[in-house]
């Protein structure tokens, strides 16, 4: 007799079970595969050597967790019927399906719309294929359904997303600060007015949940060179998008230049979904990676110097700082580059990067996370005494340029 569920063996959990049905015929579909093909942490790699890891490894360890979550508050006495149990699944497991190449460091530069977006639609389409077997999953993903704790689990501040990205990050990184108390949190899980809440006893975890968080985002996420390697990533596309808008040729094909000639919005999207999506699913880091080997010998000499710096490791210098650059600082920079780099009138406008990056473990302006104290009373986390959770939101300005400037 067949076994009910396909075995897969995770390097962070151990077996995960995907049981044969909807949820198997969803992990075998062309779409969800693509995701074996999208790096989780994007260009990290050039700094943590083992973050290789992708969307595929993060979709299916989210899976497992949520299925852990909805046998521990099952065992509680939280009604969760097999058809919820299996859409909630199906939610989590397809939350990432519209990343693009290099995940979020590509997001606004190919085309103009979130992977959220993108992913709802994605569903959508899914669910005609499958013939309405989503239709609840979508519900829950977009928080129509009654039952809000099912919505909490995939998307909130203590969802199985953040759990297991923030456990899987730090695996494949070797960055032990991001190593989390999952299984324990997942335990300490129940339901309160159909809310998801953590029981009090649990809250050192949750609290070191949130610093995991946090010293992830500064140590790995938004490590100055990471930011470098991703920004000149988005330089090399952006030249190559206005180089294409030009009518000049790049040398590559299929969907990539498609994405490249065009732009599109999420009413393009809407309007001609089925098309687009199609194209869009045929990109992946593959397709990027190639065309910028091959940009390095382009006879632009913009897009062939960032090519050529990002395939080599030649990184751009990063320095953050706690307030916005002066202007006199970013004329004196970019005077130097023209001066240095006299091959383009524009080169300073790919060479230059002025930006900012902003960071919170933990915000009251969403939907708070619920501790269940022993009196029976919940109180959001922010106002459990003798827990120092602080909402603050952190800023780091930068800039980034070729290590050739030296600054005077």
């Amino acid at each position: 007799m067949m076994s009910k569920v396909k075995i897969l063996n995770d390097p962070v959990y151990g077996f995960i079970s995907i049981p044969y049905g909807i949820v198997f015929d969803l992990v075998e579909h062309p779409y969800f595969q693509r995701l074996r093909r999208i790096k989780q942490v994007s260009l990290t790699h050039y700094v943590y050597p083992g973050a290789l890891h992708t969307r595929f490894h993060h979709a299916l360890g989210a899976y497992h967790l949520t299925c852990q979550a909805i046998d521990v508050l099952r065992s509680k006495g939280t009604e969760i019927t097999a058809a919820e149990a299996e859409a909630v699944g199906i939610a989590i497991l397809l939350h990432d399906i519209g990343h693009g190449p290099f995940s979020h460091t590509l997001e606004h530069t190919l085309i103009n719309i979130t992977h959220e977006q993108l992913s709802v639609m994605i569903m959508e389409k899914l669910n005609q294929e499958f013939e309405g077997k989503l239709s609840l999953a979508i519900e829950i993903f977009n928080n129509r359904y009654h039952k809000h704790f099912l919505h909490q689990l995939v998307s909130g501040q203590l969802d199985m997303d953040r759990m297991d990205y923030l456990n899987r990050d730090s695996f494949f990184t070797g960055v032990s600060e991001g190593v989390i108390g999952y299984d324990r949190i997942i335990k300490m899980l129940a339901v309160h007015n159909n809310h998801l809440v953590v029981e009090e006893k649990g809250i050192y975890s949750i609290e070191k949940f949130l610093i995991a968080r946090r010293l992830m985002y500064w140590q790995v996420y938004l490590h100055k060179t990471v930011l470098s390697a991703e920004q000149m990533m988005i330089q090399v596309l952006r030249r190559a998008k206005m180089l294409r808008h030009r009518g000049i040729k790049l040398g590559v094909q299929g969907s990539l230049n498609y994405f490249l000639e065009n732009t599109f919005t999420q009413q393009d999207f809407s309007k001609n979904k089925s098309i687009l999506l199609d194209r869009f699913a045929s990109l992946d880091d593959t397709d990027i990676a190639f065309a910028i080997k091959g940009w390095q010998n382009h006879f632009d000499p913009v897009l062939s110097f960032l090519a050529k710096s990002l395939i080599s490791r030649r990184l751009f210098k990063l320095e953050f700082q706690d307030q916005a650059p002066r202007q006199d600082d970013i004329n004196f920079i970019r005077q130097k580059i023209e001066k240095q780099f006299p091959f383009s009138k524009d080169v300073a406008n790919f060479l230059l990067i002025v930006g900012k990056e902003t960071n919170t473990a933990y915000s009251t302006s969403k939907e708070e996370i619920l501790i269940l104290l022993k009196t029976g009373e919940v109180k959001p986390m922010s106002l459990v005494s003798n827990h120092g959770i602080q909402p603050k939101m952190f800023t780091k300005h930068y800039l980034c340029y070729p290590k050739e400037i030296i600054k005077e």
